[in-house]
């Protein structure tokens, strides 16, 4: 498979401007500035199929024509690099080994809608991230791809590199806006939605780093050449970030509607040290996680997972072998969504924290005959009912360890004790 989003990983100095346009960087955005108006550009991305892959999957091209064109405000774009979802790692590594890749993906896409300002923002964490990112948006600049007039076509535009503060709910890209406004990283009610009402009241896109990555390449090779890769319905390439208990773990590109245990066998090695594959959380730990014996008809794109009763997410593959005990891993879970929820609404703030005392007791041997079905009716009323999927996002995998496991989590209640050898 020619790889799209890695193709520059391995080679040396890959951050640098000389290596990047040695090997075709920032060609697109000449030939966008050349002769492409902002209006055959959005429909090039329409025609990739490019969707997301921040988790939401909404198609790309789309996003941005929702952005009003008549609009007397200021237009903004927004890289959203807050990568926080725990079991992901794939787009701190574009930022560190393809900066530049990441830089002209925003300039494009704010040159699709005639922003003139745009921002990434980063997690906080990834200083190492931050420092190659500014170095990279400073060598831009130096050569003329960012600033006034860019190469001559009278188009400006002025990149902000903004790092976060850790916390996981500005991944969120409301949360996101209201913390790069200054305020607190609360999300807000949709709609109105960020094309049309966005940073500081004004039409804004947001778009994840791997999205972003992906335009050049699309420009360069054409829409068709990517949407002949993948399925149907899920073109292109996606990165997977692997790890946990495989012989493996690391970053892969992938073809939409790859085979998911062919995958983890033959591309990740496998389980190691003769244990037997438990289950595998397949899009970060905000997603449902699937048992083994549920893995052989699902393939790595949207429906395919979805059919399976998960979702792909951030592509953040947690794999779980034998010996990992499932009580404490659904508590691992809910401990880390107890602590990042922000607060805002009542179910959320509420419920994350009483599941994770719930899971905390059953794991200490301290479980209750009515504990399982008290966690279910909590994610219950937590799904659906937040202003923001983070409450969706804590209750999904609740739910489905103690429906994937129920038998093991009885014998926690009724033994007091781990079961798990």
């Amino acid at each position: 498979m020619e790889k799209v989003l890695l193709r520059n990983i391995d080679v040396p100095d890959s951050h640098t401007l000389a290596v990047y346009k040695s090997r075709g960087g920032y060609r697109a955005l000449e030939q966008v500035l050349r002769g492409m108006s902002p209006e055959k550009l959005i429909e090039e991305v329409k025609a990739s199929g490019l969707r997301g892959r921040g988790g939401a999957g909404f198609p790309t091209g789309m996003k941005w024509n929702f952005v009003p064109k008549d609009s007397p405000k200021p237009k903004y774009v927004i890289c959203n690099a807050d990568e926080s979802e725990p079991g992901t790692f794939k787009d701190r590594l574009l930022i560190e080994k393809d900066p530049h890749a990441v830089i002209e993906g925003t300039i494009l896409a704010a040159y699709a809608i005639q922003s003139h300002t745009a921002f990434i923002y980063i997690r906080g964490e990834l200083v190492f991230g931050s420092k190659v990112l500014q170095g990279a948006i400073d060598e831009a600049a130096q050569a003329g791809y960012l600033g006034k007039n860019i190469l001559g076509s009278g188009y400006d535009l002025e990149l902000i590199l903004h790092r976060g503060a850790g916390a996981y709910i500005c991944g969120e890209e409301t949360g996101l806006l209201s913390s790069l406004e200054g305020g607190r990283g609360w999300p807000k009610v949709k709609p109105p939605f960020p094309a049309t009402h966005g940073l500081f009241g004004c039409p804004t896109v947001v778009n994840n780093v791997e999205t972003l990555a992906t335009l050049p390449w699309i420009i360069d090779q054409g829409a068709a050449r990517y949407a002949a890769i993948g399925t149907e319905k899920s073109k292109g390439t996606k990165l997977f970030s692997v790890s946990g208990h495989i012989r493996k773990p690391g970053v892969y590109e992938v073809e939409m509607g790859y085979p998911f245990k062919r995958f983890l066998e033959e591309d990740c090695g496998g389980v190691p040290n003769g244990r037997k594959l438990k289950g595998v959380i397949p899009g970060g730990s905000s997603m449902p996680v699937l048992r083994a014996d549920e893995l052989e008809p699902v393939r790595m794109d949207y429906e395919s997972m979805q059919a399976a009763g998960s979702f792909l997410g951030s592509g953040g593959v947690i794999v779980m072998d034998d010996s990992t005990c499932m009580v404490k891993a659904a508590w691992n879970v809910a401990r880390f969504y107890a602590h990042e929820s922000c607060g805002q609404c009542t179910p959320c703030r509420e419920g994350c924290h009483w599941m994770e005392k719930i899971f905390r007791r059953i794991e200490s041997g301290e479980g209750e005959k009515g504990d399982l079905d008290l966690v279910l009716n909590i994610s219950g009323n937590i799904t659906g009912n937040t202003i923001c999927p983070f409450g969706d996002a804590a209750a999904w995998p609740a739910a489905a360890f103690i429906k994937k496991y129920r038998a093991e989590f009885e014998a926690h209640i009724t033994q007091k004790r781990c079961v798990v050898i």
